[in-house]
């Protein structure tokens, strides 16, 4: 038996089968346009992040500004804020002292540090405000050659200070120490049997007429790179 569309029933038919033909290719085209988009966009976001990171500036050991040479050690240090924020001393990306390591007070706080391998040997702080300058002098008497000697003060370095404890720090190099009065801040990198004054040296003076905070001058820091002693 032979069952047969009527004109009708196959113009129907012909109608649904080309409507299904364009809605497929439509949405077809409609997901194509979309991924070569999404690709395009992932392409473009990873030149983005290439170029990036390949702009971003180098870190170097302690955050200093540039690269040392060979045999030379990175540091940075900066002195405290105040009676508010202590100190912090760097060396070859290790910090020594700081007032997250808890290891900094009032006074002259003091790293030492082994001149040919840069390992830290001792960090100390003296109390120059309410505190004693004996057992400070006896602490810088005994500092071998061949020491690096890094210094920051905090609050008030120089009350206490007299006349044998800053010619034993002249004897490590400094310039200023001499000249370091009540609430100053100063940094000082120097070491024991240094044949010359250090070039590694900032002070500023307490002045109320240009103080930052109220009662003390700016917060004083320094950067550069310490010769490795050689045999």
């Amino acid at each position: 038996m032979r069952c047969l569309l009527n004109p009708k029933g196959a113009a129907k038919l012909v109608v649904a089968v080309a409507v299904f033909l364009l809605t497929f290719y439509v949405i077809s085209q409609v997901f194509e346009i979309k991924m070569d988009a999404s690709l395009g966009n992932l392409f473009a976001r990873s030149a983005i992040d290439t170029a990036a990171r390949s702009t971003k500036p180098p870190r170097y050991k302690c955050g200093i500004s540039k690269a040392c040479p060979e045999k030379h050690f990175a540091f940075k240090m900066a002195s405290g804020a105040a009676n508010v924020v202590g100190p912090k001393i760097c060396l070859e990306d290790n910090v020594l002292m700081s007032g997250v390591k808890n290891n900094v007070g009032r006074g002259i706080n003091v790293a030492l540090a082994n001149g040919k391998t840069g390992e830290v040997l001792d960090t100390k702080y003296f109390d120059m405000w309410g505190g004693d300058v004996a057992p400070f002098i006896e602490f810088l008497k005994v500092i071998q050659d061949g020491t690096i000697v890094l210094m920051g003060t905090y609050d008030d370095g120089a009350t206490k200070l007299n006349d044998e404890a800053r010619r034993l720090i002249a004897e490590l190099g400094s310039t200023s120490i001499n000249n370091l009065g009540f609430r100053d801040n100063w940094v000082f990198c120097g070491g024991k049997g240094i044949k010359t004054k250090s070039p590694f040296e900032q002070h500023i003076k307490n002045n109320k007429d240009t103080n930052k905070y109220e009662g003390w001058p700016e917060v004083v820091e320094m950067e550069g790179c310490i010769p490795q002693k050689q045999d």
